[in-house]
């Protein structure tokens, strides 16, 4: 299951490093000489600088940071420090909006930084987590390796962690994770553990975790702060705790009001408590700040619920249109789950496992797999997504019908044992084929286990 992710959310890293760039730049130091008519000379041979002071059009308040770091750089004698933090403002800008341009603008920012400071770290660690977005896992470790062994910063350690676990190295991500808390045991450290640990199987501990990081949340980092408490939602969602879940993501949209992440959960635990109105307002206005592919299939499974065809036909439509560019792993999924286009789901699921070979992507694969009626190597693939354990009903779920599918009974009804504590954060249309997997058991009864789809 998609974890609000990740991972150690990107937007986590923005908001802890952003603090720490303000407090850098309230050292640096103000002249009277410097002005906003000389710095078009000071950059006039350096494209990406004359890129990144073109006016914000946006009038949120992140644009208007934009534009006083601008205002910023332009008079600075030295303005890298403002370089840097206007390259993570636009990263952040980027996740909020999904608007990749902003990602070229803060690459740009790395640039304008490295042309005044060659083999800056600050710079590195900018590329680093632009080629993390865009799942350059491997390029990004080597930068991340360069930064963690030659300066050992908290973010580097968090930046390699992140590019490990995507690779499926856990074991390598945990001892960067650890090296990081070790640094600086703060919120951001706190949830790569929590993923970590729930990743191993360790979901008391991931919850465990998970509450240190909301503890450390202030007022002051209200997207963190939000972040942290849906995440801990999440895990506590996981063991039933409903109505602390419940408190945590109210308590996250009290702070950050449209915080999609809080809203997908806050849908997701109001559809389990069959409260689907709810979820449905909830679902709308998560998609509409941000659409993300599994919002927009959780949203299209609630609007089927409540008989609004149409509605649900036109999302999917749109869906299936943008779902290979926007999220192929969950695309994948998708079209598996949904039955169609099973070729397609393979294909999307193999280019996934060529970039990163994480538990998660092996039980993409698996599932497009079984789809296509390649169960063995089907099989095989789940194995590995269930070879750390992680406690995610989707995997049970996908490994008993693979199990069944070969005709192993005994398999298919321990992998449902374990599904039973989980499987009221399924979404409906996996939720039907558990129904469907239910239904022929028991009309199977003592009869030989059917081999095949």
């Amino acid at each position: 299951m998609k974890m609000p992710h990740l991972w150690l959310t990107v937007l986590l890293l923005l908001s802890l490093q952003l603090k720490a760039k303000e407090e850098q730049l309230k050292s640096v130091p103000k002249t009277a000489t410097a002005s906003a008519t000389s710095t078009p000379d000071r950059f006039a041979d350096l494209m990406p600088c004359k890129a990144i002071l073109v006016p914000s059009k946006g009038t949120e308040k992140i644009d208007q940071e934009i534009a006083r770091l601008q205002s910023k750089i332009k008079d600075a004698p030295d303005p890298v420090p403002f370089l840097d933090r206007l390259g993570w403002v636009f990263v952040s800008k980027a996740r909020l909006t999904q608007d990749s341009s902003f990602y070229k603008l803060a690459q740009s920012c790395a640039e304008c930084i490295e042309a005044r400071q060659p083999k800056s770290f600050e710079a590195m660690l900018l590329r680093g987590h632009i080629l993390h977005h865009s799942h350059s896992f491997k390029e990004a470790e080597t930068l991340a390796r360069t930064l963690s062994e030659n300066r050992g910063a908290p973010f580097d350690f968090g930046l390699l962690g992140d590019v490990l676990i995507e690779q499926g190295r856990v074991a390598e991500a945990i001892n960067a994770y650890q090296q990081m808390i070790d640094l600086r045991p703060d919120l951001q450290s706190y949830c790569r553990a929590a993923h970590a640990r729930w990743i191993t199987g360790d979901l008391d501990g991931a919850r465990e975790m998970a509450e240190m990081a909301a503890e450390a949340g202030s007022s002051r980092d209200p997207e963190s702060a939000a972040w942290a408490l849906s995440t801990l939602a999440f895990y506590q969602w996981q063991l039933k705790g409903t109505n602390e879940a419940r408190q945590n993501v109210n308590l996250a949209l009290q702070l950050v009001p449209n915080h999609a992440a809080a809203l997908f959960a806050k849908a997701r635990i109001d559809l389990a408590s069959n409260d689907i109105t709810g979820a449905l307002t909830s679902l709308k206005r998560a998609c509409a700040i941000k659409p993300e592919l599994e919002y927009q299939w959780l949203l299209a499974d609630v609007l089927q619920i409540l008989g609004r065809e149409k509605e649900a036909q036109k999302l999917e439509e749109e869906l299936n249109r943008n779902g290979v560019f926007d999220d192929a792993r969950t695309f994948a999924l998708y079209l598996t789950t949904r039955g169609i286009r099973s070729g397609t789901a393979v294909n999307l699921a193999r280019r996934e496992l060529s970039i990163r070979s994480d538990v998660l992507t092996h039980d993409a694969l698996a599932w497009a797999l079984w789809g296509a009626n390649q169960n063995e190597e089907a099989e095989r693939e789940m194995e590995k997504a269930l070879a750390e354990k992680t406690p995610d009903a989707r995997l049970f779920l996908h490994a008993a019908i693979i199990a069944d599918a070969l005709g192993k009974g005994q398999a298919t009804k321990a992998w449902l044992e374990k599904l039973k504590p989980l499987q009221h954060t399924l979404f409906p249309s996996e939720k039907q084929h558990l129904q469907k997997l239910g239904h022929r058991l028991a009309e199977a009864g003592d009869k030989e286990p059917r081999r095949g789809k």
